[in-house]
């Protein structure tokens, strides 16, 4: 057995934090897991390759893998164009801007995401009705746990980066993992996925145990 551990880096979804890993297991003796939380932008025009040039510095083992959920998935292929990376491992996420379903691309063609009102969210009841729709609204005080980020301009220009993505074309050394019944990015829009029975946008939480399994037999 290879005595040097693999490292893992994760990032969280779209202002979560990294506690939405906490369900994940893998072997001590062969990995070492480190958690990313989001960095605020510098400025709401702040480009996602700069900032994910920022997240990267924050990288200080080689070659490693990088593992994210949702828009974290998209920063972590983002930040691995300024890195030497052994593997990408997306969950719940997108590998090109193609993969976007028609809902979220005519937010974007008709602007409708600047009604978000990002500067009026009190409460996490407000923003997980937007956030992940009526299943979170059931499920308040669960994501009040692990959604953390409650700062306007983040928020603003996250969902800007989401619906404005540039990739055209996947990344080569990647493995996405996609649930079947997730309504954010539906699995019949992702190309090239090993799917989740039963896999919500938010199955990081409840089918950790699969996932797990996925990422370390794609590493080991």
């Amino acid at each position: 057995m290879d005595e040097k551990k693999i490292h893992i880096y994760f990032v969280p979804g779209l202002a979560a934090s990294s506690k939405i890993f906490e369900y994940l297991k893998f072997p001590e003796d062969r990995f070492e897991l480190h958690f990313l939380e989001w960095l605020l932008p510098i400025s709401e025009k702040e480009k996602i390759e700069d900032y994910a040039k920022r997240m990267a510095a924050i990288i200080t083992e080689e070659n490693p893998v990088l593992v994210g959920v949702s828009f974290g998935g998209i920063i972590v292929q983002e930040m691995s164009k300024h890195l030497k990376v052994k593997k990408i491992i997306l969950i719940s996420s997108l590998k090109n801007k193609h993969e976007l379903p028609k809902r979220l691309k005519l937010i974007q063609k008709t602007k409708a995401y600047k009604l978000f009102p990002s500067k009026s969210i009190k409460n996490l009841e407000d923003f997980s009705s937007y956030a992940f729709g009526d299943f979170a609204k059931k499920r308040v005080k669960l994501y009040d746990e692990y959604l953390s980020v409650r700062d306007a301009s983040y928020l603003d220009w996250a969902i800007y980066n989401v619906l404005h993505w540039k990739q055209e074309k996947s990344l080569e050394n990647v493995i996405h993992i996609q649930g079947d019944d997730d309504h954010i990015f539906p699995i019949k829009h992702i190309k090239n996925c090993i799917p989740i029975e039963k896999g919500t946008h938010i199955m990081i939480l409840n089918k950790a145990k699969s996932i797990s399994k996925i990422i370390i037999d794609a590493l080991t």
